[in-house]
Parts: C-alpha cells; sequence; structure tokens
C-alpha cells in the first residue's frame, strides 16, 4: 500500500526552480534511497514530504494517520540531559506510567467501595501501559544507545554536546519513537563503523517505511532496495540497491544519448531535404508550387518533433590531481613500541608500524579510540608517552585535517585568499584554478565561515594540489563530500605517485584505495582484511 505519493512538484527558491515536475511513490515498508549532487534539492524534498515548507505547484499526499519523523529537526534540550531528551521518544508510556503512580498512591489510602474501582482503572492502565511498550522503555534505549555508541553522553546536558554529538542524539531518538515514515538525513555522518554496522542491521528490521540521504555507497548497498534520483530538478527511478543505481544509470544515459545521436541526424537529414525542395523549386521555370508545398510541410513535420534534450554523461566535478615532488627514501615513517596516554588514560599502546614509499595505509576504529592522536603523534606534532617515531628523509607531508577552518580568524578570510597564501598565482589565474574545485564566479569571495562542510573540504584539497608533496595524510578527508567528489577524490590517490596515510571510517573509500587496513581498539593496532567492495 502507498504510503507516500508525489504528483508534478515543483519548487522554486529564490526564483531558481529547485524541483521541477516530480512525481513518484513509496509504498509501505520500503526502504529507499534519495541520491543527487549537492544543492539538487534532497533536502528542499524531504521538507515538503515533512510539511515543513510549501508546494509551489502539484501535491504530496501521505497516507491517512502516517507519523512521520524527521532527523532534521533535532530535539530540544532545555537544560536536560541527553537520557531525558530520548524519553520524550516515549512520552505516551511515560504519561501512563504517571497515572500509574498516583493510583498506587490513591490505593494505599483507599477504602474498600473505592479500591475495587481503583483497581480497575489500574489494570486498565497497565495494559495500556504494556501496549504502548513502556516496560520496555530502558531495554529500548539502551540498546539504541550502545549501538550508536552514545551511552557516555547520556548523563551529559544535551545543550553542552557538539553538533555531532547532538545528531547522534537525534538520529536515536527517530529510531525510539519508530514513526511510520522516517526521513533520514545524512544518518551517517559523525558514526564510526561499528554503528554504521549497528544501524544498518537496524534499519533492515525496521518495521515502517524509511527514506534516506547518505553519501555513504556500502550503507546504501546494505540498506534500500530503491533509487530516487534528482537530476536537474527532474526525478529518475531505480528499483535496487546504489550499485544497481550506478549501473542502470550509465545504461539509461548511454541510451538516451544514442537516441538524441539518431534524433539529431534525423533532424539534419529533414532540413539538408528542405534546402534542396526550395532550391529546385526556386530553379524551376516556372517555380515550382509543388515542391514548396511539400518543403513547407516538411518544415511543419520538423516544428512539431519534440527535441531531446542532450544527455549530460558527467556532472560537475572537481579537478583533483596531487602533484609529487621529488620522491622520499624507501623509509617513510616507523614507530617502534609506541604509547601515548592523555589525562591518565592510555589511548594505545606498544604499537610498532612502518610505513614505505608508495604505501597505502588507513587506520580504522572507533570514535574515540585515538586515531587522529595517533597521526599527530607519528607527524611528530605531540609527543609520546613512550616508545619512538622516525620520519624518514625527503618528506614533504601534505595534511588534510577533519578539522578544517577551526580558528576565527580563518573563517572570517576569503576562500581565494587562503587558497593564495600558498599558491604564487594572480588572482585571475587562482580563480581559473578555484573553478576546478567548482568555486566559480563570485563564490571566490565568499568567506570561509559562509561555506558548507563539504566546500571547506574542497578548498583545503585544491590547497594541498597546488603544494609539491610526496605524503599524503587524510584525517577523514570523505566526511563532508559528496559521492562524486568522493570518487574524484579515490582518482587522484590512485593516480598519486607517492606515499598515502589516511583515518576515515568511509568503508568504500578504505576498500578502493587502501592495501594496508589497521584497526585500532583498546589501546591496540592490528592489521586487518581489506572491507570488500560488493
Amino acid at each position: 500500500m502507498m504510503i507516500c505519493q508525489a504528483d508534478h512538484v515543483r519548487k522554486n527558491i529564490a526564483g531558481n526552480e529547485v524541483l521541477h515536475d516530480i512525481s513518484f511513490s513509496i509504498l509501505e515498508h520500503e526502504k529507499v534511497a534519495l541520491v543527487g549532487p549537492n544543492g539538487s534539492g534532497k533536502t528542499t524534498l524531504f521538507q515538503l514530504i515533512a510539511q515543513a515548507d510549501s508546494l509551489d505547484n502539484g501535491v504530496i499526499a501521505i497516507k491517512k494517520g502516517t507519523s512521520i519523523g524527521y532527523l532534521r529537526q533535532l530535539p530540544e534540550g532545555s537544560g536536560r540531559l541527553a537520557r531525558e531528551v530520548l524519553m520524550d521518544a516515549f512520552s505516551e508510556s511515560t504519561a501512563i506510567g504517571k497515572k500509574m503512580s498516583l493510583l498506587e498512591k490513591a490505593m494505599a489510602d483507599a477504602g474498600e467501595q473505592q479500591l475495587g474501582r481503583l483497581l480497575a482503572e489500574y489494570a486498565r492502565l497497565q495494559d495500556q501501559f504494556q501496549k504502548s511498550g513502556g516496560y520496555d522503555m530502558d531495554y529500548k534505549m539502551n540498546q539504541v544507545a550502545r549501538g550508536l555508541w552514545i551511552t557516555d553522553l547520556l548523563e551529559r546536558p544535551f545543550d553542552s554536546l557538539s553538533g555531532g554529538e547532538r545528531t547522534k542524539i537525534g538520529l536515536a531518538q527517530q529510531l525510539l519513537i519508530e514513526p511510520d515514515l522516517l526521513l533520514l538525513d545524512e544518518p551517517t555522518n559523525h558514526l564510526d563503523i561499528p554503528a554504521l554496522e549497528w544501524l544498518e542491521q537496524f534499519i533492515n528490521q525496521y518495521r515502517g517505511t524509511i527514506l534516506l540521504v547518505s553519501h555513504d555507497r556500502f550503507f546504501l548497498d546494505r540498506t534500500v532496495s530503491k533509487v530516487l534520483e534528482i537530476d536537474e530538478g527532474d526525478m529518475n527511478i531505480y528499483h535496487g540497491n546504489y550499485s544497481y543505481y550506478v549501473h542502470e544509470k550509465q545504461e539509461r544515459l548511454l541510451q538516451e544519448f544514442a537516441a538524441y545521436e539518431d534524433q539529431q541526424k534525423k533532424i539534419k537529414k529533414m532540413k539538408e531535404a528542405i534546402k534542396r525542395l526550395k532550391e529546385w523549386a526556386n530553379q524551376a521555370k516556372p517555380p515550382n508550387a509543388a515542391m514548396h508545398r511539400r518543403a513547407k510541410s516538411m518544415e511543419k513535420a520538423l516544428a512539431r518533433i519534440e527535441r531531446l534534450k542532450r544527455p549530460k554523461l558527467e556532472t560537475d566535478k572537481m579537478g583533483l590531481s596531487f602533484a609529487a615532488s621529488t620522491r622520499t627514501g624507501t623509509q617513510v615513517l616507523s614507530c617502534k613500541d609506541l604509547s601515548v596516554a592523555f589525562n591518565g588514560r592510555i589511548l594505545f599502546e606498544h604499537v610498532h608500524l612502518a610505513v614505505r614509499y608508495k604505501d597505502r595505509v588507513a587506520i580504522a576504529g572507533p570514535n574515540g579510540a585515538g586515531k587522529t592522536t595517533f597521526l599527530n603523534t607519528v607527524l611528530g606534532k605531540r609527543m609520546p608517552t613512550s616508545g619512538e617515531v622516525r620520519r624518514g628523509t625527503n618528506l614533504n607531508i601534505g595534511l588534510l585535517s577533519q578539522h578544517v577552518f577551526e580558528q576565527t580568524g580563518e573563517r572570517e578570510r576569503r576562500v581565494i585568499d587562503v587558497f593564495r597564501e600558498h599558491a604564487r598565482l594572480t588572482e585571475d589565474e587562482a580563480r581559473r584554478e578555484l573553478a576546478k574545485f567548482m568555486f566559480y564566479g563570485a563564490d571566490v569571495f565568499r568567506k570561509i565561515s559562509s561555506l558548507s562542510g563539504g566546500e571547506r573540504v574542497r578548498v583545503r584539497l585544491a590547497d594541498l594540489m597546488m603544494k609539491k608533496i610526496n605524503v599524503l595524510v587524510l584525517d577523514e578527508p570523505t566526511n563532508h563530500l559528496d559521492i562524486e567528489s568522493r570518487e574524484v577524490l579515490e582518482e587522484a590517490i590512485s593516480r598519486f605517485s607517492g606515499t598515502v596515510i589516511a583515518v576515515s571510517h568511509d568503508r568504500y573509500f578504505i576498500a578502493k584505495c587502501f592495501n594496508q587496513i589497521y584497526w585500532l581498539q583498546n589501546g591496540r593496532l592490528k592489521r586487518i582484511d581489506h572491507f570488500s567492495v560488493d
């Protein structure tokens, strides 16, 4: 049965038609992905479905009585603990529980005549409490908290949490509410690999309907069976997972391009025939009226042809390529019996690792395991508690930190000024280079503070591209990048002639680019097998 149906939906924002004649349907219990480049209108469509914004034209019909949950609508803290925020998911059970508590007190003081009536009312409330899941509240909350690795956040004030931590609490709350239609906008952001794997299982077992946006290709492959693609304001529908969508989209584009080429040939032939007929008609003595009529008829037929739009086989992508300088020595980095403690807590100990020229080394593990600290230690930004780190000769290291532009002074600078700091280019040359990273026209004069997370990463990648580096160190490089930008980064890494070390939770990125994968957890670093690309 249909739970959501959109017919001929249109939406303009600031005079720009973001959604053009969108139509689709979602069935009950389906798990559906919404994909498209950044700025294509995915979040706009979510807001329309959640009735947080109004349509310009068309209709979005939701099955009567359907409850909708929307992750982007984060809960309010108002001085409460994170645990209390999660308890909002059980508001019905909590209200019944309070009534039961009042009845228990009343029964303790009631006479025989009142007791029977109170017991009957208590039994009725107890039945409602059970049906609403009241007896499972603590179990469910602890299960979700453990799965998303947020147990240590529950006793902290919600208002004191970071943006990423609040998003995790918001996700947990929506999973506990279990609405009939759950809209998840980037639920995989800020989740480590164990939490991602748990969320995949949760979604696959979820009894309701889910529409989600994510740039995690592994996650999409393992959770959805239908893909809605927004492409230049229009929608294409694919019945399969993400890998199926990628294959079928390529096939569709090739077919559309072949049809476009055939039509262009037909149009060209018709124009040539019309031209010849007119020439022959005019050359005849007297001019041939029949040929003129035939040419006129062909012109009308040509005007009636519905012109096919030329398919865009390639979307706009970054022009990223890392230029290596002179090569390093064979031994790039090594650590022996390395240990680091912070505030009395051992992050890792007795770590041994050797990175050689042209190695591709990835480090994964749960949040808080010390992965970034490990990177900073081997790069010499932090002193080890014990052990030693050796760095090879002739190293030109380029670092992409996950915390880009954190300083207030940096955030108030313009894109072009940040880029030209290390690139000795004229303003025109700098603008041409930044255009390769999709900063066009006045975009280059925007302040860093106005950029999205993905745009900030693109500025840093542009900066790295201009440096002559032979060791590339990446800390969560794909966090804010869309799928197209991730693919460009993967291709640039494959072409890079130097050494690459990365920390990442992106399983597809790791499997695609790295031949040495290490797992850091509970203070131990161990080598593991590849994540397989499905």
